[in-house]
């Protein structure tokens, strides 16, 4: 018998639509290619919309020990100029510093705990599908063998085998006009203070997760422990290099010298620092599915990381799909839903691939450049153009088409903020309420002709009862990944009707019908 899904790659990414699909009751098998989690240094945090989408399944508080919900940042940046929200009204910008290779050690001990199967040290080598299954070739410590499942998703990252055996296009650029050194050193005083500030000669005071741009390249850091940096150094007019992940320090001192005229007093840590010498990528798969095989994360997309978009981009990507999929192999799904997967991510991989090759372009050298950061930074002093920046940094802009089949709520497409509730049980939350990952009927108003109307979907719909001081509608059904498929107030006409519409149109035929 074929598993439900198999999962390519171990990531953050692959990781946590193994948990979404378990929670959905769904089996899934995860290959990782490593033996062992890599060292080597990757993503610094999370910024964007995905922190209050892990805040719904519990993973901000996993990730940070926080029990409260999470703050937005006042202050960020945007192609290294200052983006100041201290006074922005509903600003929606969320970042967490958490280091990746902890996101993976946690989301992995999460897996386990929801009894997900992760195979260490195995490498696809071939993949084939018919109409009913997937059948992978794989390499494991015991040799070559094969697994067949009903669906595979690669999650192999921006190299993806998967996506290159299915012959998917992968077009966009390469970007090699500068060359990138980073890792984990030893700063310490006078040049570092114990809140994680430099004090660097010709720049002054840097605070941390600021990019400081000069005419020779670009300087970043951020401070995880007292005395140890992540610093990443990206220096323009160099000739091509070998990638390297086993970089001396000095080589990272001298280009730290170069391009901030000083240095930093560097010292090694013993983790490994890099170079990537061969250019960044910034590409978009032609298409997120083919057939019975969906693209992850960076299969389906790679960009700078500048901003921090790539995990913010990834794992809201596996929270959209992981209801969907699971919905397909229960036998509910609604036709055409897992084709959604692409038509609502695509678009956003789209406009975040613009956003960092903007960004790209705002680091760069030369005085028309300098000059262009003049005047958008003038802009920036502007509280219109922040928010829409903002916005397009965090992800808060998206909004989907729910194929409403009238007027639409002001809420509909757009994200459920999280209200604090009354229940009978007590004070809770959106956020709350979203733990299981099932969608969930909220009815705010005590509208009893709305509750019944839902209850032939009840073995796939949660309907829950609450008050709240801050009332955006009479009711609200919000879809596993935390965007509102239907919205009424109390006088939406035919409100009932276009509730089971909307239940119908994502979460199948009621079950008296339906296959459920």
């Amino acid at each position: 018998m074929p598993n439900d899904v198999l999962i390519v790659g171990g990531g953050p990414n692959g990781l946590l639509l193994a948990c979404e699909l378990a929670l959905a009751g769904v089996r899934p098998v995860v290959l990782e290619r490593l033996s062992e989690p890599t060292s080597l240094p990757k993503a610094n945090g999370l910024v964007g919309r995905v922190v209050q989408a892990l805040h719904h399944r519990g993973l901000y508080e996993l990730f940070t020990g926080n029990t409260t919900p999470p703050n937005p940042v006042p202050y960020f940046q945007f192609g290294g100029l200052p983006l100041d929200m201290s006074t922005m009204e509903g600003n929606l910008l969320y970042a967490v510093p958490v280091p990746q290779r902890r996101m993976e050690e946690l989301l992995a001990q999460r897996t386990t705990e929801l009894g997900v199967e992760i195979r260490r040290d195995h490498e696809v080598l071939a993949v084939r599908q018919d109409a009913d299954t997937v059948t992978v070739e794989a390499r494991g410590p015991e040799g070559v063998h094969e697994l067949s499942a009903r669906y595979l998703v690669g999650a192999d990252g921006g190299r993806s085998a998967i996506r290159k055996t299915l012959g998917i296009g992968f077009p966009g650029i390469t970007d090699d006009s500068f060359v990138v050194r980073s890792g984990q050193v030893h700063i310490g005083p006078p040049v570092a203070a114990q809140n994680g500030e430099l004090t660097v000669p010709g720049h002054g005071l840097l605070r941390p997760a600021t990019f400081t741009r000069t005419e020779h390249g670009m300087f970043a850091f951020g401070m995880f422990q007292p005395g140890v940096f992540r610093v990443s150094l990206s220096e323009w007019g160099q000739p091509p290099q070998q990638d390297s992940a086993d970089l001396p320090i000095e080589e990272l001192r001298e280009a730290a010298r170069r391009v901030l005229g000083s240095d930093l007093g560097m010292t090694s840590t013993g983790a490994p620092l890099t170079r990537n010498g061969s250019g960044t990528n910034s590409r978009l798969a032609d298409q997120y599915r083919h057939g019975r095989v969906l693209l992850l994360g960076d299969a389906a997309h790679v960009q700078s990381g500048i901003g921090g978009p790539g995990l913010n981009l990834g794992m809201q990507d596996a929270i959209n799909l992981g209801w969907k999929l699971a919905a397909e192999v229960r036998g509910w799904a609604p036709a055409g839903l897992l084709d959604t997967y692409q038509s609502e991510r695509r678009p956003v991989g789209e406009r975040v691939i613009m956003s960092s090759r903007a960004q790209t372009a705002l680091l760069s050298p030369g005085p028309n450049v300098t000059a262009l950061r003049g005047v958008l930074h003038e802009l920036l002093g502007d509280a219109t153009a922040v928010a829409r920046i903002s916005h397009l940094m965090a992800g808060s802009d998206v909004r989907y088409d729910m194929r409403a089949t009238g007027p639409a709520h002001p809420l509909t497409g757009g994200w459920m903020p999280d209200l604090a509730l009354d229940t009978e049980t007590g004070p809770s939350s959106v956020a709350a309420l979203m733990r299981t990952a099932r969608p969930v009927l909220l009815d705010l108003a005590g509208r009893d002709d709305l509750v019944k109307a839902a209850r032939d979907w009840a073995d796939r719909v949660d309907v829950a009862a609450a008050t709240s001081a801050d009332r955006p509608a009479d009711a609200v059904l919000v879809r596993p990944d935390g965007y509102v498929a239907f919205a009424a107030d109390a006088d939406t006409p035919d409100a009932a009707d276009a509730l089971r519409h909307a239940l119908t149109e994502w979460f199948g035929e009621p079950a008296e019908t339906g296959k459920a």
